[in-house]
């Protein structure tokens, strides 16, 4: 017979016995057990030094009420926190030893993409490749080193909105001057493959603003889209962030706060282009995340 025992927990004291557990693993002994300590005390000291979050901290509790729910409400995650997105756009500022304290923004947040074309380049062009499957790697569970490629599939359904914040400070270097962020939709129809370009024209000098545009219907059905920006016949700079790629209910769109877009994915993901690749980049053109000043 299994030998079981039992703990009693003294009134008051359930919630501080069951934050000190965790679960074991569940694949080879099903179990609770004791949860570890994340870092020693000297550990905790050693970062506490350190760490730029006491510094934020006293900034933080000097502002309103007001001033908190502005960082709130210009928070673009999932579940909106002021105090988090603070700490990510003063982080950066004081990495940086930029001074002063950062301000909420509702077109951009701590990093943001930046696209740049000088002499003799006179074009960028970028894509962000969305198939309809594409394969990571997962560990097998119980195998320490033992990875399978697993399928992964994105299901288009319309309607398909996308949009992005950006800044823009460019002037004509040819006869065609533009800017654009477009997505190239492929839909099959009596037996073609065909191909409609969403598109979103940039206004070549701009201080931040918020473009969006949406297609809810195309002949036949839609199978994927890729998302490209493209700058043609131009000098300068252009900033952006908050991308959105909306359909399903979902954002798909991989590093949507611009926080590194040159960035190459590795290990169990290294068969996924990066996120923003570049199809034109001639000398003089480079894109990389900054903090807009």
């Amino acid at each position: 017979m299994a030998r079981t025992t039992s703990v009693s927990i003294p009134p008051g004291l359930e919630k501080d016995f069951r934050n000190g557990l965790q679960p074991g693993d569940r694949f080879i002994i099903p179990r609770i057990r004791k949860k570890n300590s994340a870092f020693s005390r000297g550990k905790k000291a050693s970062i506490k030094a350190r760490s730029y979050l006491n510094q934020i901290k006293n900034l933080w509790q000097g502002f309103s009420d007001a001033t908190k729910q502005d960082w709130k409400d210009v928070d673009q995650h999932e579940y909106p926190n002021g105090w988090r997105a603070f700490v990510e756009d003063q982080t950066e500022r004081i990495r940086l030893d930029l001074g002063g304290t950062a301000t909420p923004d509702e077109y951009h947040q701590a990093m943001v993409g930046q696209l740049k074309i000088e002499s003799p380049a006179t074009e960028i062009k970028l894509e962000q490749s969305h198939p309809y499957e594409y394969w990571v790697y997962q560990r097998v569970v119980g195998r320490k080193s033992m990875y399978e490629p697993v399928e992964i599939t994105e299901v288009l359904s319309l309607p398909l909105k996308i949009a992005l914040s950006y800044k823009s400070d460019l002037s004509a270097s040819g006869g065609s001057p533009s800017a654009k962020f477009f997505a190239e939709v492929l839909h099959f129809y009596q037996g073609q493959n065909l191909v409609h370009n969403l598109e979103i024209d940039l206004d070549l000098s701009s201080a931040w603003k918020r473009e969006e545009i949406t297609i809810s219907s195309l002949l036949g059905e839609a199978i994927s889209y890729n998302l490209f920006l493209h700058l043609e016949d131009v000098q300068g700079e252009l900033l952006f962030d908050n991308v959105l790629v909306e359909h399903t209910s979902q954002n798909w769109a991989r590093d949507k706060f611009c926080d590194s877009i040159e960035r190459e994915f590795k290990r169990g993901f290294n068969l996924i282009l990066r996120s923003w690749d570049p199809i034109t980049l001639p000398a003089g053109s480079s894109f990389k995340s900054i903090y807009p000043t």
